[in-house]
């Protein structure tokens, strides 16, 4: 009987020893506080907090210390008094000596957090810039998305980097400018919360167009306070935005409303006529088993003229200004449409799923003048790019946490319906003079991916897979008799990602897997299904240091390689190769406070 108490009393102890303990981080509104760092200063474990603030820590029990760090917030240590962990956080300013360094949670992401906060900027496409080594150039007056760069890449303009809002992808497919055409001008600076993002191939729940890279962005649930503005500049330049509260915000129900109207000429002396329009809304409810729905509706519309590129030599002899014009009927007019759904339920204490559902109805008509009179001396060389499209989707995802795991899977589906996607020689914009490319194209994509990590004292290995599934459709009007093409085909990518952390302010991570851009379905019929789908290959090496609390330094050694592809080219209607482009880069970034 003895030798029975003395084993209960030991498997009692080790039980105690090894106690998990659940909790929940919130401010001082009870909001839920997103990656929290949590530690466990009497056993060293450690845990974060997801995003409905819930955390799981091993080893922990009553009587031991813990710390909380969360970036906006001060620092919080406490002794726990009994089993129930139920944290607030108070606000704080936003600073580097936040930023705890770890492989669960980005470093580098915290900073764009900080530098968001601190230095807003007055232009959704600007925002983008927060994204370390991410470059983009305004052309074409202003209207049409912005040229990007990254890791050495012309993505033109987002062939080669996936962007999405609210789970929204905003990236277009066989767009009648360019592939992966992303414009992300109906985004509203003021409404945006946090951006996440990504370099290279390696996060498995991104798929279509993140080879260099992902950007994220995160809309916020309720605006601080009731707020009008305005921007008065040179050459009749004008912004305004306002921000409204249409329920008092407390924690159960929030709904708010965002406008913002923009207009200039610019300095051209064919004045730009620019205007833009953007409202936005959104509501979210949270249940009292702290499942969250919120639900934004969004309408943006935009129309420019455009100067054009124009030759140096003109300017040189004189024949034109600096800001004259070969062709002053340049420009466009581009409309956007969304409405997004998201859905977020606990199932355990370490599990839950979240769906989200989003539509798109998108136009776009745009009038570009690249040769003026080479191909065309009579008439010049205008042309239009048009299309109307619907896009709509869902991505169901069931995240699973354990002490020393963590278990993500997911799946989706995009459809892109696109009516009328034309190419044509236009005249002074409205005279046809020839249609060159006209067809209707509908894009399928059916996705699955899974991404599981495991902890190993101070390794973390992250292996992920993901499965791609397109069917390309295409309706040619131009053809006698009508012609419909067709063509699917699968994508598996695999990942491997594995940190090791020295302490919470030293990091070494390697990185390396597989992702693709989809090709334009008229590249894809007209291959008849064959290297449609080029696979990108990346590698990064590197670490995230901080030696001092103000001061984060992120050094990388990267590779990414790209297989040789055929493309549409949108200004001519023509599909050409391209290269097989293997770069590699040394990285070194810093920030201080």
């Amino acid at each position: 009987m003895k030798k029975l108490v003395l084993i209960f009393i030991i498997l009692s102890s080790n039980l105690m020893m090894s106690q998990v303990n659940h909790g929940v981080v919130q401010d001082e509104f009870s909001m839920p506080i997103e990656n929290a760092f949590i530690t466990n200063l009497s056993s060293k474990t450690h845990a974060h907090s997801d995003e409905l603030g819930k955390f799981t820590i091993e080893r922990t029990k009553v009587n031991d210390t813990l710390q909380i760090n969360a970036l906006g917030f001060k620092k919080t240590t406490f002794v726990i008094t009994d089993e129930t962990l139920n944290v607030i956080l108070k606000s704080s300013v936003y600073e580097l000596d936040q930023v705890v360094v770890q492989p669960k949670l980005s470093a580098m992401n915290a900073v764009s957090k900080i530098d968001l906060m601190t230095n807003p900027v007055n232009s959704s496409q600007e925002i983008l810039r927060k994204v370390p080594g991410l470059f983009i150039g305004q052309h074409a007056g202003g209207g049409k998305a912005e040229q990007l760069f990254l890791r050495g890449f012309d993505i033109d303009h987002g062939t080669d980097v996936a962007i999405n809002v609210d789970g929204m992808p905003i990236n277009m497919v066989s767009h009648a400018h360019g592939q992966g055409y992303a414009d992300l001008h109906f985004l509203i600076p003021e409404t945006i919360n946090k951006i996440e993002y990504g370099k290279g191939t390696y996060n498995a729940s991104q798929g279509d167009f993140a080879t260099a890279g992902y950007v994220s962005f995160q809309t916020k649930e309720n605006v601080d306070r009731n707020s009008v503005g305005a921007e008065v500049g040179q050459f009749n330049t004008l912004r305004t935005v306002g921000l409204f509260n249409l329920l008092e915000p407390n924690v159960n129900e929030k709904l708010f409303l965002a406008t913002e109207y923009i207009l200039t000429d610019g300095p051209f002396e064919a004045p730009q006529d620019f205007k833009r329009v953007n409202l936005f809304g959104k509501y979210t409810k949270r249940y009292t088993n702290n499942s969250k729905f919120s639900i934004s509706a969004s309408r943006f519309e935009s129309k420019w003229n455009a100067s054009g590129q124009i030759p140096q030599r003109l300017v040189d002899n004189g024949t034109i200004s600096r800001f004259g014009a070969v062709d002053a009927t340049e420009g466009g007019f581009t409309s956007r449409n969304n409405l997004i759904a998201t859905f977020i339920k606990p199932i355990t204490e370490t599990s839950f799923i979240k769906a989200t559902s989003f539509y798109t109805n998108y136009e776009f008509e745009l009038y570009s003048n690249f040769t003026f009179f080479l191909n065309n001396p009579i008439d010049g060389d205008q042309i239009r790019q048009k299309e109307s499209r619907s896009v709509y989707g869902m991505n169901l995802e069931y995240n699973l946490k354990g002490t020393n795991s963590k278990f993500q899977i997911g799946a989706g589906f995009r459809t892109d319906a696109t009516n009328d996607s034309e190419l044509s020689s236009t005249k002074n914009r409205y005279t046809t003079l020839e249609k060159i490319k006209l067809g209707d194209v509908d894009q399928n994509n059916a996705f699955a991916y899974a991404n599981t990590e495991f902890s190993f004292g101070k390794w973390v290995i992250n292996p992920a897979l993901r499965l791609d599934y397109f069917k390309f459709n295409y309706n040619d009007k131009l053809t006698e008799p009508f012609q419909s093409l067709a063509a699917d085909k699968f994508k598996i990518s695999p990942k491997l990602n594995v940190f090791y952390s020295v302490n919470n302010n030293f990091q070494l991570f390697a990185k390396s897997g597989l992702g693709f851009h989809s090709n334009d379905t008229r590249v894809v019929v007209s291959q008849m299904g064959k290297e449609i789908l080029p696979t990108a290959f990346g590698n990064d090496i590197g670490t995230i240091f901080k030696p001092i609390p103000s001061l984060i330094i992120n050094a990388t050694l990267w590779q990414l390689y790209l297989e040789q592809e055929f493309v549409y080219v949108g200004d001519a209607g023509i599909v050409e190769p391209s290269g097989k482009p293997n770069v590699w880069e040394l990285n070194l970034a810093h920030d201080i406070n």
